[in-house]
């Protein structure tokens, strides 16, 4: 007799504490084979991903093996693009471009988020997201390249647009990613010759919203703003991008800023997979029960960013899009699944905050742990301590790095692994690097523009082409699955 199958597709916060919880469990792994779905053979520990865009942490560190350390766990490398809930299968693509397709007794969907887009002429063609490896990657090289030309220009115009970076969203990735690209820059330009003569690069952080951190306690909102503004970003609240063109932005007050680089953080939305599936949706996100399971289907559970879980401790809402979430509810959903095959108890998902952690650079941070509202050296501590807890692997690897960071300058050379091409901001597998002739899952052929910012050295490309993304909350893991 055959052993029935439990299938998870994606390995996010959720995808992956469910698999590891599945793993440890002796006697439904004899029962039933335990299949992992994945475009990518790690688990992204996203909070610490920019770290790895400002040249702190190696980009192996915050990648954590599925196969080393989900044990008893199947990995098939693959996107999937299809659930048959008749037949009881799922359809992907191999790395290789092969074909495949799995049947399950039990399905659990947790595909996560990919980038937000808005109707903004220009955005999708000169603007880059920051939800995979392969944009922090990007965005590493991308920095170091413009600075580097900026060096070698006489163009003073020239010069001022290449050293300007433009972080629109001040939700918790912008805020992040403006605060530790600041510190990034300053590093750079102290060791270039001719920089260090010329104005310091210029950051701007953007967001529609009256603060920075809108959906945080006002005190972190605070705390953040100051450390910012002190570093030297320019903090722009009440404002948006009208339009991007290759030069530049143009803002909604009027204002037209030069710079090759517009990096996107505006939030997430579910991944597209979610709508393909065809069952009841809200906002994008699979409604499913306070089990985690999908009505009228009790084999297909949901959890993570890409299921609308009730909200118990909010009577009437769902649970906010975060790793905080995604992580428990991946357990809940372990849980459920054993349960299902006569291993233990169902329960029903509920679980109160714990606070945030926003990782503003160096040693400083913003957090409220318990509700205990802290910041400076204090708050760096505990947002360190609380990422290496969280974290499934690498720790010993990430205190090194931090460490040495601590001590040693920052190693600064563009690779060029990379190309602007390879990470489109509307895409339905952010994780996933793009070829100049791929274009995403639902879209038409390429068509347009190439994006801003592309190194003087790369040849013509063919942009892929674009879609529509959501928005999402970031920090103390507080990163969407």
């Amino acid at each position: 007799m055959s052993r029935s199958r439990v299938v998870i597709v994606g390995a996010g916060f959720a995808g992956y504490q469910a698999a590891r919880a599945l793993s440890r469990h002796r006697g439904l792994r004899e029962e039933a084979e335990i299949v992992l779905i994945n475009p990518t053979d790690y688990f992204l520990y996203l909070p610490l991903l920019p770290q790895v865009s400002a040249g702190v942490l190696e980009a192996r560190r915050v990648a954590v093996s599925l196969p080393s350390t989900l044990r008893g766990v199947r990995l098939v490398l693959g996107e999937v693009d299809g659930v048959d809930l008749d037949r009881g299968s799922v359809s992907y693509t191999g790395p290789e471009g092969d074909r495949g397709e799995l049947g399950y007794d039990r399905l659990l969907l947790t595909v996560g988020s990919v980038n937000k887009l808005l109707p903004i002429p220009g955005i999708a063609e000169h603007a880059h997201g920051f939800r995979g490896m392969p944009e922090a990657l990007y965005l590493r090289d991308h920095i170091t390249r413009q600075l580097e030309l900026a060096g070698g220009t006489d163009d003073p115009g020239e010069c001022a647009a290449r050293c300007t970076f433009v972080v629109v969203g001040a939700g918790y990735t912008g805020t992040e990613v403006a605060a530790q690209g600041k510190l990034y820059t300053d590093t750079l330009v102290k060791r270039h010759r001719v920089l260090r003569h010329r104005d310091p690069p210029r950051w701007l952080l953007l967001d529609i919203a009256e603060r920075v951190l809108p959906e945080l306690d006002p005190r972190l909102s605070r705390t953040a703003d100051r450390v910012l503004r002190g570093r030297g970003v320019e903090v722009r609240t009440g404002q948006s991008v009208k339009e991007a063109t290759s030069d530049g932005v143009l803002l909604d007050t009027g204002e037209h800023l030069a710079t090759r680089s517009l990096i996107w953080c505006v939030g997430v939305r579910p991944d597209p997979l979610v709508a393909d599936v065809g069952l009841p949706a809200e906002k994008g996100r699979l409604v499913v029960g306070p089990e985690l399971v999908v009505p009228g289907h009790p084999e297909v559970y949901a959890a993570g960013d890409a299921a609308a879980v009730p909200d118990r401790t909010r009577p009437g809402s769902y649970t906010p899009m975060t790793a905080q979430h995604a992580s428990r509810q991946g357990k809940t959903a372990a849980r459920n699944i054993a349960a299902s095959f006569g291993y233990g108890s169902t329960r029903p998902y509920k679980h109160h905050d714990l606070g945030f952690t926003v990782d503003l650079g160096g040693v400083k941070a913003a957090a409220n742990p318990l509700r205990v509202p802290l910041s400076g050296i204090a708050a760096g501590a505990v947002t360190r301590g609380y990422h290496l807890m969280a974290m499934p692997g690498n720790r010993v690897r990430v205190a090194a790095d931090w460490l040495l960071d601590a001590v040693l300058p920052r190693q600064a050379v563009q690779l060029g692994i990379v190309r602007s091409y390879a990470v489109p901001l509307d895409t339905a597998a952010p994780e996933l690097p793009r070829g100049p002739d791929q274009w995403t899952r639902n879209a038409p052929p390429p068509s347009g523009p190439a994006p801003a910012g592309r190194p003087a050295t790369e040849p013509p490309e063919s942009k892929p082409p674009h879609s529509t993304s959501s928005d999402r909350p970031q920090a103390n893991g507080e990163r969407p699955s």
